[in-house]
């Protein structure tokens, strides 16, 4: 009987502590915590796209160098496309 209410209790502590920090931190908009958690975007290349794609032009979305390995291009693209999928946790600001 006593084990329910102390779980319950418990989750109600946490809750209240979570609020507490949340509120205390300004934690209040998506973006801040992108800001915090270091997805926000910022270290992504945000100029125009020429006609046809360059060498440059990829090496630059990816944030690789333009002689960087072909796993190092590939561990790039992968982290990029998995930012960006609806299904794993896609960035809401890109839309």
């Amino acid at each position: 009987m006593s084990t329910p209410v102390l779980l319950g209790l418990g989750m109600i502590a946490i809750g209240v502590a979570g609020r507490y920090f949340t509120r205390k931190m300004n934690v209040g908009s998506i973006k801040e915590i992108m800001r915090i958690s270091g997805l926000s975007g910022t270290n992504y290349y945000r100029g125009g796209f020429e006609q046809n794609m360059s060498r440059r032009e990829a090496a630059l979305i990816l944030g690789v160098s333009q002689q960087s390995s072909k796993t190092k291009i590939r561990d790039a693209h992968k982290r990029i496309m998995l930012l960006n999928h609806p299904d794993k946790g896609m960035l809401e600001v890109l839309w």
